[in-house]
């Protein structure tokens, strides 16, 4: 009974593991002011958000400014005149 007792307790505490963060990159490219608030957050302290937070929210900004890289550069077709 004892062995039972231990082994439900650590089957539960494997269980109480830490969960997944909310903040995915999409969802907060989907929401900028959600972005906008948590990119400030994580530059006045990037500790009490963490690290996972803060390289999620990296992310979301790069794909908002640069894209998702999938649009070829295409030159103009005529040169310009300086």
């Amino acid at each position: 009974m004892r062995k039972l007792t231990v082994l439900l307790l650590a089957l539960m505490m494997t269980a109480c593991g830490e969960s997944a963060p909310t903040e995915t990159v999409e969802s907060l490219i989907a929401d900028p002011e959600r972005l906008a608030e948590l990119r400030e957050q994580c530059r006045d302290n990037p500790a009490a958000l963490g690290d996972e937070l803060c390289n999620a929210v990296a992310e979301a900004t790069r794909r908002r400014f640069m894209g998702d890289g999938d649009v070829p550069y295409t030159p103009p077709t005529e040169e310009p005149r300086f």
